[in-house]
């Protein structure tokens, strides 16, 4: 796992200050993702510098150093990942007559790529991948990014000049780069609790699309190329049919051969491990296929709502993995953070960021590489959203939007405290805490017009962010009306949504950057496009069952782990945010949320900000995953100081 960075001017004046410095000091500030070496190739006639910070995983030894140039000296690498496959691909590629130096997976990279072609080389890897591959023959330059999007790469053009960096901070080390604000991604931020691709927070840099390449000539031309399509692979789902044993049997044996080929090491590994079902099913087949004790990792909490620790803990014994938990407290919390804005460069709204980095931490003490369970839920339908959404359209779905538009308006006009009044008539082991509210939540989905809207509406943390930024028009909406209707479910649907937005721009921005913050290296076996591919190729009834959703993960795990150890509702990696802000970090938010601290920063109204904020604290709305993008906005304008 590493950093890289690069610099290519196109107008031939000479610069002040020489590209290669230029490109070393963009990577210098990528030393967290590689600390143990670094390297820098130039071509000042060409304009062009790219450098490299290493975590060295596999082959430590100089042979495995960045940036790498091929063995016919045409193509040079910098690149950030692992392929995984790449003991598959090096005998095909010897009996083409390569000579390798060393046994890296960056050597196979580039050799694959230098002896089959780009195109032809990316088709047969598998792993997670972000690189610059340069062509000196033809003077052309491949920025390209794995399928799913799980590692990062930004890119930008200012004054004839291409830069692009593994985080957002590279930028800021480029002499004369303009980092003013992208107002609109605020917008769109506020809303989802991250900026979702290709935009960034910063007008005019990108992020490189998972499963894209951008292509960039020497005139200075960029042509940005698909070559991974989820949407292809999420259309073309049912062809496995729906025999329940022998779908578990071939799941079976994928995912072992998958995390088989995620151990490939030459460094200690270990594995997050939570007592769910996803980092559950991880860790099982880790220690049936390791030859020693896996090393696992907890993070735990006193307020019992969501410790996962004694789950965890209890998975952990019946596989015999050596274990290790720290229960965090606010105090924790209160430590992490002023470090946010620094480890997550952008606003970054998800308050599960903190027990990411924290247990990222805790495994650094003993390992260099951890593999996690993410990719589970949005793969195989896990979370609440794609049963309930499923359900209401069966429900709702029959009637015109009109009259689905009536029905929510009759249900919202009678108040919350009515509701709740209601609810109270009901025995106390079933009558639901906060009825009023969810009524109405419930209310405002079925007024929308499609699936997709209500998708948006469900996810979303301030459905209205131009209430909020007054500089700024709404965010726009990225799913056309209808566009359900392309896929063969709703489930589908969302599961593709979930996949191709939420995933990659939140939960794989969370994992890497608080990994990488503490040098440590996460792999996501789950995310590996075998399985995906596979997840979309299963009939949407064999996924979700008496409305639970990963019933192939739950059959596989089941063979493994003992049922009663691993299903408990679903709480996800989270921490009792709303509760910690009304007490330990009230007066940190108190002051990051005051009338004055809001106008301060010139970008948001302060009075919807604090109406929200003063329905929280008197808990007449529960709003705390809004409130933490209102509150990660303002830490990180004041950390940056970026202007509008």
């Amino acid at each position: 796992m590493c950093g890289l960075a690069g610099i290519w001017r196109f107008r031939g004046d000479r610069p002040e200050v020489p590209l290669e410095a230029i490109a070393d000091s963009m990577a210098a500030t990528l030393d967290h993702r590689g600390p143990d070496a670094n390297g820098t190739w130039s071509d000042a006639r060409a304009g062009i510098a790219l450098s490299h910070r290493r975590l060295s995983i596999i082959d430590l030894s100089s042979a495995g150093a960045q940036p790498m140039v091929s063995a016919d000296g045409r193509y040079i690498i910098v690149y950030n990942g692992e392929i995984y496959n790449s003991g598959e691909l090096r005998p095909e590629l010897e009996a083409k007559g390569t000579r390798f130096r060393g046994h890296s997976d960056t050597e196979v990279l580039l050799e694959a790529c230098a002896t089959w072609g780009l195109e032809h080389a990316l088709s047969r890897f598998a792993g997670m991948f972000a690189f610059a591959l340069y062509d000196r023959e033809d003077r052309h330059l491949h920025l390209v990014r794995d399928r799913l999007g799980i590692k990062p790469l930004y890119y930008s053009v200012q004054n004839g000049t291409l830069y692009f960096s593994s985080q957002i901070s590279g930028f800021t080390a480029a002499p004369g780069f303009s980092t003013r604000l992208n107002v609109h991604a605020v917008a769109e931020f506020l809303q989802h609790g991250y900026v979702p691709s290709p935009h960034s927070i910063l007008s005019g840099v990108f992020k490189l699309p998972p499963g894209h390449r951008l292509h960039v000539a020497s005139d200075g031309t960029l042509n940005s190329l698909c070559w991974w399509s989820l949407e292809h692979a999420a259309k073309s789902s049912d062809r496995l049919g729906s025999d329940g044993e022998t779908l578990t049997d071939q799941l079976d044996h994928l995912l072992e051969k998958v995390v088989s080929q995620h151990l490939v090491s030459d460094v200690p590994l270990g594995a997050f491990l939570s007592g769910g079902i996803d980092s559950s099913i991880v860790v099982s087949m880790m220690q049936r296929i390791s030859n020693r004790q896996v090393d696992t990792f907890t993070i735990g909490f006193s307020e019992l709502d969501y410790d996962e620790a004694q789950a965890a803990r209890g998975v952990a014994t019946h596989l015999g993995t050596r274990h290790t938990e720290l229960v965090v407290g606010p105090g924790d919390v209160q430590a992490v953070i002023p470090d946010l804005p620094t480890i997550f460069d952008e606003p970054f709204g998800d308050a599960s960021q903190i027990p990411t980095y924290l247990v990222s931490k805790l495994a650094k003490r003993s390992v260099k590489v951890a593999l996690s369970g993410d990719g589970g839920d949005e793969g195989f339908g896990g979370y609440t959203r794609h049963v309930a959404l499923a359900q209401l359209m069966r429900a709702v779905g029959w009637a015109p939007p009109a009259l689905r538009h009536l029905l929510g308006g009759g249900l919202a006009r009678i108040p919350p405290g009515l509701w709740d009044r209601a609810a109270c008539l009901l025995p106390a082991a079933v009558a639901p805490r906060r009825f009023g509210e969810k009524v109405h939540k419930t209310a405002d989905l079925i007024g929308e017009p499609d699936v997709g809207a209500m998708y948006q509406r469900v996810t979303a943390q301030w459905p209205d962010p131009a209430s909020l930024v007054g500089c700024a028009a709404s965010a726009p909406s990225w799913l056309a009306p209808g566009s359900a209707e392309s896929f063969p479910d709703t489930v589908t649907a969302l599961r593709y949504w979930d996949l191709s937005r939420y995933l990659p721009d939140d939960i794989l921005t969370k994992v890497d950057r608080s990994s990488m913050a503490v040098s440590l290296e996460a792999r996501v076996p789950l995310l590996d496009h075998r399985l995906v591919e596979f997840a979309f190729a299963l009939p949407t009834n064999t996924l979700i069952e008496r409305g639970r959703g990963k019933q192939p993960l739950r059959r596989v795990l089941a063979r493994h782990v003992p049922v009663r150890l691993t299903e408990r509702p679903k709480s996800g990696f989270s921490i009792p945010i709303g509760n910690w802000l009304r007490g330990p970090l009230r007066a940190w938010a108190e002051d990051l949320l005051s009338e004055p601290s809001l106008r301060k920063g010139g970008l948001l109204r302060p009075n919807p900000v604090r109406r929200r904020w003063v329905r929280h604290l008197e808990e007449r709305e529960e709003a705390p995953h809004a409130m933490w993008s209102v509150l990660m906005l303002q830490a990180w304008m004041q950390h940056w100081k970026i202007t509008a």
